[in-house]
Protein backbone atom coordinates (compact mmCIF):
# COMPACT_ATOMS: atom_id res chain seq x y z
CA UNK A 1 0.00 0.00 0.00
CA UNK A 2 1.44 3.37 -1.04
CA UNK A 3 1.79 6.40 1.17
CA UNK A 4 -1.24 8.69 1.23
CA UNK A 5 -0.81 12.19 -0.13
CA UNK A 6 -2.47 13.93 2.83
CA UNK A 7 -2.64 17.71 3.29
CA UNK A 8 0.29 18.84 5.41
CA UNK A 9 -0.82 22.38 6.31
CA UNK A 10 -4.31 22.62 7.83
CA UNK A 11 -6.48 25.14 9.66
CA UNK A 12 -9.47 24.41 11.87
CA UNK A 13 -12.09 27.14 12.22
CA UNK A 14 -14.47 26.41 15.09
CA UNK A 15 -11.90 24.13 16.71
CA UNK A 16 -13.58 23.93 20.14
CA UNK A 17 -17.00 22.78 18.91
CA UNK A 18 -17.98 19.16 18.38
CA UNK A 19 -16.89 19.11 14.72
CA UNK A 20 -13.64 20.92 15.51
CA UNK A 21 -12.79 18.53 18.34
CA UNK A 22 -13.59 15.55 16.11
CA UNK A 23 -11.45 17.03 13.35
CA UNK A 24 -8.43 17.34 15.60
CA UNK A 25 -9.01 13.77 16.76
CA UNK A 26 -8.98 12.58 13.13
CA UNK A 27 -5.78 14.55 12.49
CA UNK A 28 -4.24 12.85 15.52
CA UNK A 29 -5.40 9.42 14.32
CA UNK A 30 -3.97 10.10 10.86
CA UNK A 31 -0.45 9.89 12.32
CA UNK A 32 0.82 12.12 9.51
CA UNK A 33 3.23 15.02 9.34
CA UNK A 34 0.65 17.77 9.88
CA UNK A 35 1.30 21.44 10.48
CA UNK A 36 -1.63 23.34 11.98
CA UNK A 37 -1.64 26.83 10.47
CA UNK A 38 -4.53 28.31 12.47
CA UNK A 39 -6.98 27.41 15.19
CA UNK A 40 -10.01 29.66 15.70
CA UNK A 41 -12.84 29.53 18.21
CA UNK A 42 -15.67 31.69 19.48
CA UNK A 43 -15.61 31.82 23.29
CA UNK A 44 -14.24 28.57 24.71
CA UNK A 45 -10.87 30.05 25.61
CA UNK A 46 -9.81 27.23 27.94
CA UNK A 47 -10.23 24.51 25.33
CA UNK A 48 -8.69 26.69 22.61
CA UNK A 49 -5.60 27.29 24.71
CA UNK A 50 -5.30 23.57 25.41
CA UNK A 51 -5.55 22.80 21.69
CA UNK A 52 -3.00 25.49 20.83
CA UNK A 53 -0.46 24.08 23.27
CA UNK A 54 -1.00 20.61 21.81
CA UNK A 55 -0.87 21.58 18.09
CA UNK A 56 1.25 24.77 18.21
CA UNK A 57 -0.45 26.62 15.32
CA UNK A 58 1.04 29.65 13.60
CA UNK A 59 -1.96 31.66 14.82
CA UNK A 60 -4.55 31.10 17.55
CA UNK A 61 -7.68 33.26 17.31
CA UNK A 62 -10.53 33.87 19.75
CA UNK A 63 -13.49 35.63 18.17
CA UNK A 64 -14.63 37.28 21.41
CA UNK A 65 -12.14 40.13 21.80
CA UNK A 66 -12.77 40.42 25.55
CA UNK A 67 -11.20 36.97 26.01
CA UNK A 68 -7.88 37.80 24.33
CA UNK A 69 -6.13 38.71 27.63
CA UNK A 70 -7.12 35.35 29.12
CA UNK A 71 -5.98 33.51 25.99
CA UNK A 72 -2.60 35.23 26.15
CA UNK A 73 -2.30 34.46 29.84
CA UNK A 74 -3.02 30.78 29.23
CA UNK A 75 -0.43 30.71 26.45
CA UNK A 76 2.17 32.78 28.29
CA UNK A 77 5.69 31.60 27.59
CA UNK A 78 4.63 29.40 24.67
CA UNK A 79 5.75 31.82 21.97
CA UNK A 80 2.45 31.25 20.12
CA UNK A 81 0.92 34.15 18.19
CA UNK A 82 -2.63 35.18 19.11
CA UNK A 83 -5.34 37.45 17.74
CA UNK A 84 -8.98 38.25 18.45
CA UNK A 85 -12.09 39.54 16.72
CA UNK A 86 -14.32 38.74 13.77
CA UNK A 87 -11.85 40.08 11.21
CA UNK A 88 -9.02 38.11 12.81
CA UNK A 89 -10.96 34.88 12.24
CA UNK A 90 -11.47 35.78 8.58
CA UNK A 91 -7.78 36.65 8.25
CA UNK A 92 -6.85 33.30 9.78
CA UNK A 93 -9.03 31.52 7.22
CA UNK A 94 -7.06 33.13 4.41
CA UNK A 95 -3.65 31.99 5.66
CA UNK A 96 -1.58 29.62 3.56
CA UNK A 97 -3.14 26.23 4.27
CA UNK A 98 -3.88 23.28 2.01
CA UNK A 99 -7.03 22.20 3.88
CA UNK A 100 -9.41 24.27 6.01
CA UNK A 101 -12.14 22.86 8.23
CA UNK A 102 -14.98 25.40 8.29
CA UNK A 103 -16.93 24.49 11.43
CA UNK A 104 -17.85 27.87 12.90
CA UNK A 105 -21.50 27.75 13.88
CA UNK A 106 -23.98 30.20 12.42
CA UNK A 107 -23.78 33.24 10.17
CA UNK A 108 -20.36 34.10 11.66
CA UNK A 109 -18.87 31.29 9.57
CA UNK A 110 -19.77 32.82 6.20
CA UNK A 111 -16.99 35.39 5.80
CA UNK A 112 -14.18 33.04 6.95
CA UNK A 113 -15.45 30.29 4.64
CA UNK A 114 -15.46 32.64 1.67
CA UNK A 115 -11.97 33.80 2.62
CA UNK A 116 -10.72 30.20 2.60
CA UNK A 117 -12.42 29.61 -0.75
CA UNK A 118 -10.75 32.70 -2.24
CA UNK A 119 -7.39 31.31 -1.12
CA UNK A 120 -7.91 28.31 -3.42
CA UNK A 121 -7.66 25.74 -0.65
CA UNK A 122 -9.68 22.61 0.00
CA UNK A 123 -12.58 23.71 2.21
CA UNK A 124 -14.11 20.97 4.36
CA UNK A 125 -17.52 22.52 4.90
CA UNK A 126 -19.47 21.98 8.11
CA UNK A 127 -21.00 25.47 8.24
CA UNK A 128 -24.53 25.37 6.85
CA UNK A 129 -24.96 29.11 6.64
CA UNK A 130 -22.20 29.42 4.05
CA UNK A 131 -24.25 27.40 1.59
CA UNK A 132 -27.70 28.59 2.66
CA UNK A 133 -26.79 32.29 2.52
CA UNK A 134 -24.28 32.32 -0.34
CA UNK A 135 -24.06 28.84 -1.83
CA UNK A 136 -23.74 29.72 -5.54
CA UNK A 137 -21.23 32.49 -4.80
CA UNK A 138 -19.17 30.26 -2.49
CA UNK A 139 -18.94 27.41 -4.97
CA UNK A 140 -18.15 29.77 -7.84
CA UNK A 141 -15.46 31.51 -5.76
CA UNK A 142 -13.79 28.21 -4.87
CA UNK A 143 -13.83 27.01 -8.47
CA UNK A 144 -12.36 30.24 -9.84
CA UNK A 145 -9.58 30.12 -7.22
CA UNK A 146 -8.73 26.52 -8.08
CA UNK A 147 -10.00 25.15 -4.77
CA UNK A 148 -12.60 22.57 -3.78
CA UNK A 149 -15.52 22.48 -1.37
CA UNK A 150 -16.04 19.08 0.25
CA UNK A 151 -19.15 18.65 2.41
CA UNK A 152 -18.76 17.29 5.93
CA UNK A 153 -22.41 16.90 6.92
CA UNK A 154 -22.96 13.14 6.95
CA UNK A 155 -25.80 13.34 4.40
CA UNK A 156 -23.92 15.46 1.88
CA UNK A 157 -20.72 13.52 2.43
CA UNK A 158 -22.65 10.38 1.56
CA UNK A 159 -23.84 11.88 -1.72
CA UNK A 160 -20.36 13.24 -2.43
CA UNK A 161 -18.97 9.72 -2.05
CA UNK A 162 -21.47 7.92 -4.31
CA UNK A 163 -22.39 10.51 -6.95
CA UNK A 164 -20.21 9.70 -9.94
CA UNK A 165 -19.23 12.98 -11.64
CA UNK A 166 -19.28 11.36 -15.08
CA UNK A 167 -22.91 10.35 -14.53
CA UNK A 168 -24.16 13.50 -12.80
CA UNK A 169 -26.47 14.17 -15.75
CA UNK A 170 -28.10 10.77 -15.22
CA UNK A 171 -29.17 11.31 -11.61
CA UNK A 172 -32.90 10.86 -11.09
CA UNK A 173 -32.96 11.88 -7.41
CA UNK A 174 -30.81 12.68 -4.42
CA UNK A 175 -32.41 11.13 -1.34
CA UNK A 176 -31.42 12.57 2.04
CA UNK A 177 -32.13 10.45 5.07
CA UNK A 178 -33.49 11.91 8.30
CA UNK A 179 -33.75 10.30 11.72
CA UNK A 180 -37.18 11.86 12.28
CA UNK A 181 -35.98 13.38 15.54
CA UNK A 182 -37.63 12.89 18.93
CA UNK A 183 -41.18 13.48 17.63
CA UNK A 184 -41.23 11.04 14.73
CA UNK A 185 -44.15 9.08 16.16
CA UNK A 186 -45.95 11.97 17.85
CA UNK A 187 -49.27 13.41 16.74
CA UNK A 188 -49.51 17.09 15.87
CA UNK A 189 -51.55 17.62 19.05
CA UNK A 190 -48.77 16.08 21.14
CA UNK A 191 -46.16 18.16 19.36
CA UNK A 192 -48.11 21.32 20.18
CA UNK A 193 -47.49 20.57 23.88
CA UNK A 194 -43.83 19.51 23.48
CA UNK A 195 -41.44 20.91 26.06
CA UNK A 196 -37.93 22.24 25.56
CA UNK A 197 -36.47 19.17 27.29
CA UNK A 198 -38.42 16.77 25.08
CA UNK A 199 -37.35 18.55 21.91
CA UNK A 200 -33.69 18.44 22.99
CA UNK A 201 -33.78 14.68 23.58
CA UNK A 202 -32.53 13.46 20.19
CA UNK A 203 -32.63 9.65 19.82
CA UNK A 204 -29.40 9.24 17.82
CA UNK A 205 -27.10 12.25 17.87
CA UNK A 206 -25.52 14.43 20.55
CA UNK A 207 -25.52 17.96 19.13
CA UNK A 208 -25.89 21.61 20.12
CA UNK A 209 -29.29 22.99 21.13
CA UNK A 210 -29.98 24.86 17.87
CA UNK A 211 -29.33 21.93 15.53
CA UNK A 212 -31.17 19.53 17.86
CA UNK A 213 -34.32 21.66 17.73
CA UNK A 214 -33.90 21.94 13.96
CA UNK A 215 -33.79 18.17 13.83
CA UNK A 216 -36.99 17.97 15.88
CA UNK A 217 -38.82 20.35 13.51
CA UNK A 218 -37.00 18.84 10.48
CA UNK A 219 -35.89 22.33 9.51
CA UNK A 220 -32.38 20.92 9.63
CA UNK A 221 -33.33 18.55 6.83
CA UNK A 222 -34.97 21.40 4.94
CA UNK A 223 -31.72 23.34 5.12
CA UNK A 224 -29.87 20.24 3.92
CA UNK A 225 -32.19 19.99 0.90
CA UNK A 226 -31.13 23.51 -0.09
CA UNK A 227 -27.47 22.68 0.52
CA UNK A 228 -27.70 19.52 -1.59
CA UNK A 229 -29.33 21.38 -4.47
CA UNK A 230 -26.51 23.93 -4.46
CA UNK A 231 -23.64 21.51 -3.86
CA UNK A 232 -24.64 19.04 -6.55
CA UNK A 233 -26.37 21.42 -9.00
CA UNK A 234 -29.76 19.72 -8.71
CA UNK A 235 -33.20 21.32 -9.17
CA UNK A 236 -35.57 21.23 -6.15
CA UNK A 237 -37.70 18.45 -7.62
CA UNK A 238 -34.70 16.11 -7.70
CA UNK A 239 -33.93 16.34 -3.97
CA UNK A 240 -36.09 14.21 -1.65
CA UNK A 241 -36.12 13.19 2.01
CA UNK A 242 -36.90 9.83 3.60
CA UNK A 243 -37.18 9.06 7.33
CA UNK A 244 -34.62 6.48 8.44
CA UNK A 245 -34.67 6.25 12.27
CA UNK A 246 -31.52 4.14 12.60
CA UNK A 247 -29.23 6.77 10.94
CA UNK A 248 -27.14 4.07 9.27
CA UNK A 249 -27.89 4.89 5.63
CA UNK A 250 -26.73 8.49 5.38
CA UNK A 251 -28.07 9.33 1.90
CA UNK A 252 -28.71 7.76 -1.48
CA UNK A 253 -28.31 8.63 -5.15
CA UNK A 254 -30.87 7.24 -7.58
CA UNK A 255 -29.83 7.03 -11.23
CA UNK A 256 -32.05 7.03 -14.29
CA UNK A 257 -31.29 3.35 -14.97
CA UNK A 258 -33.02 2.35 -11.72
CA UNK A 259 -29.85 1.82 -9.70
CA UNK A 260 -29.78 3.43 -6.25
CA UNK A 261 -26.41 3.76 -4.51
CA UNK A 262 -26.12 4.44 -0.78
CA UNK A 263 -23.40 5.20 1.73
CA UNK A 264 -23.72 3.50 5.11
CA UNK A 265 -21.90 3.82 8.40
CA UNK A 266 -22.33 4.21 12.15
CA UNK A 267 -23.46 7.69 13.27
CA UNK A 268 -19.97 9.12 13.84
CA UNK A 269 -19.01 12.51 12.39
CA UNK A 270 -15.35 11.53 12.32
CA UNK A 271 -16.05 9.32 9.29
CA UNK A 272 -17.12 12.16 6.93
CA UNK A 273 -14.33 14.33 8.38
CA UNK A 274 -11.79 11.61 7.56
CA UNK A 275 -13.26 11.31 4.07
CA UNK A 276 -12.92 15.06 3.48
CA UNK A 277 -9.38 15.12 4.88
CA UNK A 278 -7.99 12.30 2.75
CA UNK A 279 -9.98 12.99 -0.43
CA UNK A 280 -9.56 11.70 -3.11
CA UNK A 281 -7.90 8.88 -1.15
CA UNK A 282 -9.02 6.98 1.96
CA UNK A 283 -7.60 7.34 5.45
CA UNK A 284 -6.79 4.28 7.55
CA UNK A 285 -7.77 5.03 11.13
CA UNK A 286 -9.48 3.03 13.92
CA UNK A 287 -12.98 3.84 12.74
CA UNK A 288 -16.01 2.13 14.19
CA UNK A 289 -17.04 -0.60 11.77
CA UNK A 290 -20.60 -1.28 10.63
CA UNK A 291 -22.09 -4.63 11.67
CA UNK A 292 -25.28 -4.91 9.60
CA UNK A 293 -26.50 -8.00 11.44
CA UNK A 294 -26.49 -6.08 14.72
CA UNK A 295 -28.11 -2.86 13.47
CA UNK A 296 -30.90 -4.48 11.46
CA UNK A 297 -33.68 -4.01 10.73
CA UNK A 298 -33.26 -0.78 8.79
CA UNK A 299 -36.56 0.98 8.21
CA UNK A 300 -37.71 3.85 6.00
CA UNK A 301 -40.85 5.98 5.76
CA UNK A 302 -42.04 9.16 4.11
CA UNK A 303 -42.03 12.35 6.20
CA UNK A 304 -45.45 13.71 7.17
CA UNK A 305 -45.85 17.19 5.61
CA UNK A 306 -48.59 18.12 8.07
CA UNK A 307 -46.52 17.44 11.17
CA UNK A 308 -43.25 18.64 9.64
CA UNK A 309 -44.05 21.64 7.40
CA UNK A 310 -40.43 22.83 7.53
CA UNK A 311 -39.58 20.58 4.58
CA UNK A 312 -42.23 22.26 2.43
CA UNK A 313 -41.12 25.72 3.56
CA UNK A 314 -37.50 24.96 2.65
CA UNK A 315 -38.44 23.61 -0.78
CA UNK A 316 -40.44 26.78 -1.43
CA UNK A 317 -37.49 28.96 -0.37
CA UNK A 318 -35.17 26.97 -2.63
CA UNK A 319 -37.56 27.35 -5.57
CA UNK A 320 -37.92 31.09 -4.92
CA UNK A 321 -34.13 31.40 -4.79
CA UNK A 322 -32.39 34.71 -4.32
CA UNK A 323 -32.39 35.80 -0.69
CA UNK A 324 -35.21 33.46 0.40
CA UNK A 325 -32.96 30.68 1.81
CA UNK A 326 -30.88 33.20 3.79
CA UNK A 327 -34.05 34.81 5.14
CA UNK A 328 -35.42 31.41 6.11
CA UNK A 329 -32.23 30.61 7.98
CA UNK A 330 -32.26 33.90 9.92
CA UNK A 331 -35.92 33.56 10.81
CA UNK A 332 -35.36 30.00 12.00
CA UNK A 333 -32.57 31.09 14.36
CA UNK A 334 -34.92 33.64 15.94
CA UNK A 335 -37.78 31.13 16.18
CA UNK A 336 -35.63 28.40 17.74
CA UNK A 337 -34.22 30.85 20.29
CA UNK A 338 -37.75 31.97 21.16
CA UNK A 339 -38.85 28.36 21.69
CA UNK A 340 -35.82 27.53 23.81
CA UNK A 341 -36.59 30.62 25.92
CA UNK A 342 -40.21 29.48 26.41
CA UNK A 343 -41.66 32.39 24.45
CA UNK A 344 -43.44 30.30 21.78
CA UNK A 345 -44.61 26.71 21.38
CA UNK A 346 -42.90 24.01 19.37
CA UNK A 347 -45.24 24.21 16.38
CA UNK A 348 -44.79 27.97 16.35
CA UNK A 349 -41.18 27.54 15.20
CA UNK A 350 -42.04 26.54 11.63
CA UNK A 351 -45.04 28.86 11.63
CA UNK A 352 -42.77 31.80 12.53
CA UNK A 353 -40.41 31.02 9.67
CA UNK A 354 -43.23 30.70 7.15
CA UNK A 355 -44.91 33.95 8.23
CA UNK A 356 -41.57 35.79 8.17
CA UNK A 357 -40.95 34.75 4.57
CA UNK A 358 -44.51 35.70 3.61
CA UNK A 359 -44.18 39.17 5.14
CA UNK A 360 -40.77 39.78 3.58
CA UNK A 361 -42.12 38.73 0.20
CA UNK A 362 -45.11 41.09 0.50
CA UNK A 363 -42.80 43.94 1.51
CA UNK A 364 -40.33 43.17 -1.32
CA UNK A 365 -37.58 42.47 1.24
CA UNK A 366 -36.28 39.29 -0.37
CA UNK A 367 -34.22 41.26 -2.91
CA UNK A 368 -31.29 42.84 -1.05
CA UNK A 369 -29.20 45.38 -2.94
CA UNK A 370 -26.51 43.95 -5.18
CA UNK A 371 -23.38 43.79 -3.09
CA UNK A 372 -20.66 41.43 -2.03
CA UNK A 373 -22.15 38.10 -0.86
CA UNK A 374 -21.32 38.63 2.82
CA UNK A 375 -22.92 42.08 2.94
CA UNK A 376 -25.97 40.95 0.95
CA UNK A 377 -26.43 37.97 3.26
CA UNK A 378 -25.93 40.19 6.32
CA UNK A 379 -28.68 42.57 5.17
CA UNK A 380 -31.07 39.70 4.50
CA UNK A 381 -30.22 38.01 7.80
CA UNK A 382 -30.74 41.21 9.82
CA UNK A 383 -34.04 41.95 8.09
CA UNK A 384 -35.30 38.40 8.57
CA UNK A 385 -34.43 38.51 12.27
CA UNK A 386 -36.27 41.80 12.73
CA UNK A 387 -39.40 40.53 10.97
CA UNK A 388 -39.25 37.19 12.82
CA UNK A 389 -39.05 39.06 16.14
CA UNK A 390 -42.25 40.88 15.16
CA UNK A 391 -43.92 37.57 14.32
CA UNK A 392 -42.85 36.04 17.65
CA UNK A 393 -44.17 39.08 19.53
CA UNK A 394 -47.50 38.66 17.74
CA UNK A 395 -47.67 34.98 18.69
CA UNK A 396 -46.94 35.84 22.32
CA UNK A 397 -49.56 38.62 22.52
CA UNK A 398 -52.64 36.35 22.79
CA UNK A 399 -50.99 34.35 25.59
CA UNK A 400 -50.43 37.53 27.60
CA UNK A 401 -53.69 39.27 26.77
Amino acid sequence: MGTLSLPRKVSVLGSTGSIGVSTLDVLHQAKADIEVVALAAGRNVARLAEQALRWRPQLTVIQDETLLPELRERLAGSGLATAAGVQAVTDAAALDAQWVMSAIVGFAGLAPTLAAARAGTIVALANKESLICAGPQLLRTAKLAGGTVIPVDSEHSAIFQVLEPANAGRVARLILTASGGPFRGWTREQMARATREQALNHPNWSMGAKITIDSATMMNKGLEVIEAAYLFAMPPEKVDVVIHPQSIVHSLVEYTDGSTLAQLGPPDMRAPIACAFAWPERLSWPAQKLDLARVSPLTFEDPDPERFPALRIAKQALTAGGAAPAAMNGADEVAVAAFLAGRIGFLDVAATVEETLARMDRQNLLRPPENDPVEAARITDATARRVADEVVSGLMAPAHA
